[in-house]
């Protein structure tokens, strides 16, 4: 199955796969030098059978609110392909003004030959990226590795 080729089942079966992470630990790298400054990790994620997935974090050192967390499929021979990514609210995106926001791959954008998960919608299910983890990792029904929700707000 090349880029193009991924139906909607293909997509939702990759999502609803259950998921264990292998190197829950994985150490922070700080980027103080990258423009602009950040610390990353990633996490080594196995499937079903062959199937190996990666999760990302990366926040600022900065800015609080500038912060994303993905899932990445990989698959032998292919490009990897982005399933999600969870943003935080540091900059604006479309119609969605500094919120957080959940980008997800979809058919129509890997049809076009855009950026699979360029396709974007707010959320207020999270508000720090120990809480979009814990949201990635539930809807994308990963074990082997903890996060936190976020505490809901008392005042709007």
């Amino acid at each position: 199955m090349n880029p193009r080729s991924y139906t909607e089942e293909d997509l939702a079966a990759l999502r609803a796969m259950p998921k264990r992470a292998t190197n829950p630990q994985a150490r922070w790298l700080d980027k103080p030098k990258a423009a602009p400054s950040h610390r990353q990790r990633s996490i080594q994620v196995q499937g079903e059978g062959d199937a190996l997935f990666a999760i990302y974090q990366r926040e600022s050192l900065q800015d609080r609110n500038d912060f994303s967390c993905g899932i990445r499929y990989y698959r032998v021979g292919a490009t990897p392909l982005t399933l999600a990514r969870y943003n935080g609210p540091s900059h604006m995106h479309g119609d969605i003004h500094y919120r957080t926001h959940i980008h997800r791959a979809t058919v129509d954008a890997i049809s076009a030959g855009r950026r699979p998960e360029s396709e974007a919608v707010e959320t207020d299910r999270y508000e720090t990226l120990e809480g979009a983890t814990a949201c990635l990792l539930e809807d994308f029904h990963i074990v082997g590795i903890m996060a936190k929700h976020d505490e809901p707000r008392l005042v709007p």
